[in-house]
């Protein structure tokens, strides 16, 4: 595979058509996304995030970056812990999701700021975030290394970056799982969104350059208070 080209799903594509690609699935499912969401995983992409705004340990005046955040689960979560005197980010490259994400804020009574960037150029200073999350959005981004500087440079010394990503499933249960995510995952996509093709790239991204973890949240402490 040369420089530039990459992954979209199990194809290889030109990096620039991967982008205008991605778009287009989180265009067709924004609507949907949650509910869609709730009934691929039972409900569990809620704990998961639960878990992850548990241990981001967010204190009352944090800043906070939530990068391909969607239709805003993970910022809910972090601004309740924030409070008024905290900044909580919500950006997503995607402005349908973003724009989903931003109305459910405000019918909560949540006014966050919100931007329409790419993780890979981000439009912040250096060093101002106390903790960036990045929660199934990683194995979407073309350059995944350019996304994770960009993610560092923007924390502040000591600062915290948290991504919440799919790993292998247990290898006994592989069999199963393929069946769920290759046959019945984009059936399930067909009769709830009207678009099979999206899920189908979803379930195929998640298997795309995935390392085993053991867990489904890899946590990364970044820039530590003795780095500069």
């Amino acid at each position: 595979m040369s420089d530039k080209q990459t992954h979209f799903g199990f194809k290889t594509v030109a990096e620039e058509e991967k982008a205008r690609k991605v778009a287009e699935v989180f265009h067709s499912v924004a609507n949907r996304y949650d509910a869609m969401n709730d009934l691929m995983s039972m409900g569990l992409h809620r704990v998961w995030k639960r878990f992850l705004a548990l241990h981001a340990r967010i204190r009352p005046g944090h800043k906070v970056l939530d990068i391909a955040g969607g239709t805003g689960d993970i910022s809910r979560l972090l601004a309740q812990e924030a409070g008024p005197t905290g900044e909580v980010w919500l950006t997503d490259i995607n402005g349908s999701m973003l724009g989903v994400g931003r109305d459910r804020m405000m019918d909560k009574g949540l006014m966050l700021p919100v931007a329409q960037c790419d993780a890979e150029k981000l439009p912040f200073p250096s060093d101002y975030f106390d903790l960036v999350t990045v929660a199934f959005g990683l194995r979407n981004m073309t350059h995944k290394e350019d996304a994770l500087a960009e993610m560092r440079r923007v924390l502040k010394p000591g600062g915290k970056l948290m991504v919440l990503e799919f790993s292998k499933v247990w290898k006994p249960l592989a069999p199963l799982y393929d069946l769920y995510s290759f046959q019945m995952l984009p059936r399930m996509g067909e009769l709830v969104t009207k678009d099979a093709e999206s899920y189908r790239y979803l379930a195929e991204s998640i298997r795309i350059r995935l390392r085993a973890v053991p867990h489904a949240t890899l946590t990364v402490e970044a820039k530590q208070s003795n780095n500069k």
